[in-house]
């Protein structure tokens, strides 16, 4: 599916939520605080840890997606960037239906962890990203190179002036680097200025919150942003450890 094709999809998209439209307000009175210098940092699963907690917390669907993920995640690991990046997606897409949060958890604005989503076998914006970076992580792409993109996404063409909330995972080869977009909306992998139908608002990876899509970092996501702080605590719970050095 297309760009023309995303478009049409996102007119099913959320309104802006009012956790949206308070981050948004929080990072336009932010000042820009110096990044702080670290060490890149992956991410491990362990996945005895992962089954018994799926099995603990009485989680719906077909276990076996666990070991398919797994199995997926051992073969990208001696990959180039470009086939993690692509197999990763590939897997996301082919095992995950799009669904909002508010008919699929009953409520607006609930970030799943991985196994929340892989046992549902389905998920919004964020859901996909979430799972997205936790395997390219696993896998051995480093954090400083990635990022959620809170961005907003146009639609009805070049000229509408209509958009909507969306999140995508963007990979930096190198800082300052344009970035390549992973969507849930579309399986094509597309460099950012391919996609003039988004416009970034904000932009956060395990440690560090950015406002727009450059400049110094405002400060730690896990501090400013809850959702993302709540599923990560949930993730280490089920065995999904961010932070691992190499």
């Amino acid at each position: 599916m297309g760009v023309d094709g995303n478009r049409l999809i996102l007119r099913k998209l959320k309104r802006p939520s009012r956790l949206l439209t308070a981050i948004m307000l929080c990072l336009a009175l932010l000042p820009h605080l110096p990044q702080a210098s670290q060490r890149p940092v992956f991410a491990a699963i362990d996945f005895t840890k992962a089954q018994s907690q799926w099995r603990k917390s009485g989680l719906q669907g077909r276990q076996e997606v666990l070991e398919q993920w797994q199995s997926m995640l051992q073969r990208v690991s001696t990959l180039d960037t470009a086939e993690k990046l692509k197999q990763v997606n590939a897997f996301v897409h082919d095992t995950l239906a799009y669904q909002q949060d508010l008919s699929l958890w009953g409520r607006e604005d609930y970030w799943a962890t991985p196994l929340e989503t892989l046992a549902k076998g389905r998920g919004d914006c964020e859901d996909f990203v979430i799972i997205q970076y936790v395997s390219l992580l696993h896998a051995g792409i480093s954090d400083d190179k990635l990022r959620l993109i809170y961005v907003r996404a146009r639609i009805g063409g070049p000229a509408s002036p209509v958009t909507q909330p969306h999140m995508v995972l963007g990979y930096y080869p190198e800082p300052g680097a344009e970035p390549i977009l992973l969507d849930s909306l579309i399986e094509d992998i597309l460099p950012a200025s391919e996609r003039t139908d988004l416009t970034p608002v904000f932009s956060f990876n395990s440690s560090e919150l950015w406002a727009g899509g450059v400049g110094a970092s405002a400060g730690s996501s896990t501090a400013r942003l809850s959702p993302w702080r709540n599923v990560l605590n949930r993730m280490k719970r089920e065995g999904v450890s961010l932070n691992v050095s190499r």
